[in-house]
């Protein structure tokens, strides 16, 4: 008989997670292997703003190191004549063709925008987001690109693409104010408290919107008025999706266009996995990532089908995910 123990949160999730899927070809699992993460520290400017950046920073480290990923940091080390552009495009070149396990970069600081070009202020030469997407196009690797700076949105812009996750400070250039997107989410992104569908896990989807909300009430509490409002991409559209969007995990608006909303491939990428994520086998949590997107997929086009076959199919799809949780069970009963 199927254990059904570990099945009920990931198909809570998939079940009223209401956000389009991706396609079907797309079934590089996100946790598979060892991820990457490469924080950029830019130019501070004043030095209570390089202060935060750098606890910001640290913050990222002390996840990477609880969830056993890979942390590689640019611009927190003091150079006399400093070219962290030309670091990070040699860093880029070299992570991002190892390995099909996930690639993320965190821009902290400051950025610009001049109603063509935006650009993340580093120590050195800036970086243009028109250089930065020309440099990442020919990574294999899932890609989740972060930019927490002042201006940020054009690179949303720039860098959306299938297979990758996009995620900035600002809705727009003009947003070009300091932004404290970056510290709550450096913040939240392990945070038990963040974790809004009680999984064991914090997803970096969760970690936005917890981000968000932090930022609001921060605006809220000291009367001002709200300079920044961060966006999430991930189904390639180069729109973005902010955070008041959505009610728990779960999206309560759709855009008029009737385009599918982001959220749900960020809710498959974690930094720190829960011991019971982490006992389901790479291949295993590969096959179970794709079937919770098809079962996503289905739900979209459910006026499509009569509704006998739509639950004949849907029962099919449950039932694959729970044999995945029964075998990882198994394993587990019965270790080699």
């Amino acid at each position: 008989m199927i254990n059904f123990r570990f099945l009920w949160v990931p198909l809570i999730g998939v079940l009223f997670f209401n956000v389009g899927a991706r396609p079907a070809t797309e079934n590089v699992d996100p946790d598979t292997g060892r991820s990457t993460v490469i924080v950029v520290v830019g130019a501070a400017g004043a030095p209570e703003y390089g202060a935060q950046f750098v606890k910001s920073a640290r913050l990222w480290e002390q996840a990477c190191s609880k969830g056993d990923k890979k942390f590689i940091a640019i611009g927190l080390e003091e150079d006399e004549n400093p070219d962290n552009r030309k670091k990070l495009q040699q860093t880029l070149a070299s992570e991002s063709q190892q390995t099909d396990a996930a690639l993320w970069l965190v821009l902290i600081g400051h950025g610009t925008f001049d109603g063509r070009s935006a650009k993340f202020n580093l120590r050195g030469p800036d970086l243009a987001a028109d250089d930065l997407a020309e440099w990442l196009k020919s990574a294999i690797r899932p890609l989740i690109v972060i930019n927490t700076a002042s201006s940020s949105a054009p690179f949303l812009t720039k860098l959306s693409a299938q297979g990758r996750v996009v995620i900035t400070a600002t809705k727009s250039g003009f947003e070009q104010n300091y932004t404290r997107f970056g510290e709550y989410l450096a913040g939240a992104i392990a945070e038990p408290q963040a974790d809004l569908d009680k999984d064991g896990q914090t997803s970096l989807l969760e970690a936005f919107l917890t981000a968000s909300h932090r930022v609001d009430e921060f605006y809220s509490a000291e009367g001002w008025l709200v300079t920044e409002r961060a966006l999430l991409d991930d189904n390639g559209d180069g729109l973005g999706t902010r955070a008041d969007w959505f009610r728990g995990i779960r999206p309560v608006q759709r855009a008029e266009d009737g385009a599918a909303l982001d959220g749900y491939r960020a809710h498959q990428f974690h930094l720190v996995q829960s011991e019971a994520e982490n006992k389901i086998p790479p291949q295993l949590r590969a096959r179970r990532n794709q079937l919770e997107l098809e079962v996503v997929k289905l739900r979209d086009t459910k006026e499509d089908f009569p509704e006998n076959e739509y639950f004949a199919r849907l029962e099919k799809l449950l039932y694959d995910i729970a044999q995945i949780y029964e075998q990882t069970d198994t394993n587990e009963d019965n270790p080699k």
